[in-house]
């Protein structure tokens, strides 16, 4: 896997939108794959939370008949996470301080998700 292209993906994600403060990108089991975290964010545990978070968003959509989900966002009092589906396999979790622009964010965040499900789907044809 292309640790460096990924790195390279989240970091240019953060240089683009205003308020980002972390990210991290999970298989969807919640196992961690890369992350750009403060020393604060526990990594691995960003990713399991996110992971069961992004799982049960999916099935409410499915449940709903609201189609193939894209994304979920928590808002807090200091800040929102977003998390986004990374094809069927893998999720990218953004946090975000008080002056994330979340609709600029999820605009700026399309090209990034394409070009990271490319990445992790380099690496699984190549143990094919």
């Amino acid at each position: 896997m292309d640790h460096k292209a990924l790195a390279r993906e989240m970091r240019g994600l953060r240089e683009q939108v205003t308020g980002i403060t972390d990210t991290a990108l999970a298989a969807a089991d919640g196992l961690l794959i890369a992350a750009d975290t403060a020393d604060s964010i526990d990594p691995e545990g960003l990713a399991a939370l996110a992971a069961a978070g992004l799982g049960l968003a999916r099935r409410t959509a499915q449940a709903t008949a609201r189609g193939t989900l894209r994304r979920a966002v928590t808002y807090g009092s200091h800040g929102c996470a977003a998390f986004y589906a990374v094809g069927d396999t893998a999720l990218m979790v953004v946090l975000g301080d008080e002056g994330l622009d979340v609709d600029d964010l999820h605009r700026v965040t399309q090209p990034t998700l394409r070009r990271i499900d490319s990445i992790l789907t380099e690496k699984a044809a190549e143990g094919v």
